[in-house]
């Protein structure tokens, strides 16, 4: 995995999200999580890892990027959320892990663990109210999609998923048969991260739709910028996932939108309305922000 070092001035700087994002349309309900964000600081309050493709935004400590996610999650009218590790922080989850701990009961964390793990580290995570750990089918990382399949049994005892990101017209047709083997979830990140012009029809997308229907599979219907810049080209997905089954879906917003590549940095707010603007009826907005997170994580 390589040691942790400070700030390296050669990578280049993450992106400040917006102050204050847009506010909601419609009424979100009481206890709505925004179920995929990630916490950063500089390396002075935690080591970076020496692998990473860049530095967190610089000029907050770790008491400002609180402070900034807090009024994020008050605009939005979010009560609950789920830090993420970042792979900016490698292995080293205390980042995510102080984040949920000053959020108390109000956070659940996703973590990383290398291949191999042992239990007693899963145990550690389990103890600090982390629910999962991710695995990055995408770009690789340090555990692979055997390593999560092992380690699935040791998850389920202690009410823990497997959280990915996949490409689902790449992957999920193939891992469709060993997702559903599996005596714990699976939470796919992002829409199942298609390509902008994916159909609902085809073939890796309709497995992702069954793995939902059938209560295989949780998926996060984040980070649609990354998909697109025009939020009505990835309605129809949305649309189709919610369809398949709202109860398996949950709402995220991706903050503070790191590692951006080609994608613009979006407007929280406005991600959020495009959810609303698809997932019209009150009933199954609450299903998605609140019933899924308190049931997948424990609220």
């Amino acid at each position: 995995m390589g040691k942790m070092k400070d700030v390296d001035m050669a990578l280049p700087d993450a992106n400040e999200p917006m102050a204050v994002p847009t506010a909601p349309g419609f009424d979100v309900p009481e206890g709505a999580a925004d179920a995929h964000v990630h916490m950063v600081a500089g390396a002075a309050d935690f080591p970076l890892w020496d692998g990473r493709i860049e530095n967190p935004a610089p000029g907050r400590d770790f008491d400002g990027w609180i402070q900034l996610f807090e009024a994020h999650l008050a605009t939005l009218g979010m009560a609950r959320a789920v830090f993420v590790h970042s792979i900016l922080y490698g292995a080293d989850n205390s980042v995510t892990i102080e984040a949920v701990r000053r959020f108390g009961g109000r956070a659940r964390g996703v973590g990383l663990l290398p291949d191999g793990a042992a239990e007693a580290e899963i145990d550690a995570l389990a103890d600090a109210r982390m629910s999962a750990v991710r695995l990055n089918y995408v770009h690789g990382g340090i555990l692979t999609w055997d390593g999560a399949v092992a380690m699935a049994p040791a998850l389920a005892e202690r009410g823990m998923h497997i959280q990915m990101l996949a490409h689902a017209d790449r992957h999920i047709a193939d891992l469709e048969a060993d997702v559903r083997a599996l005596p714990c979830p699976v939470v796919f990140d992002h829409c199942g991260w298609p390509a902008e012009d994916l159909s609902p029809q085809s073939p890796g997308f309709q497995a992702l739709l069954r793995l939902v229907s059938d209560g295989h599979a949780y998926v996060k219907l984040s980070a649609i910028y990354r998909i697109s810049h025009d939020p009505t080209r990835v309605a129809p997905l949305v649309e189709a996932l919610v369809n398949a089954n709202p109860d398996q879906c949950l709402w995220g917003s991706d903050w503070p939108h790191l590692m951006l590549g080609d994608a613009h940095m979006p407007d929280a707010g406005v991600l959020l309305n495009a959810f609303g603007d698809v997932v019209t009826n009150a009933e199954t907005r609450r299903r998605v922000l609140v019933d899924a997170p308190q049931t997948l994580f424990g609220f």
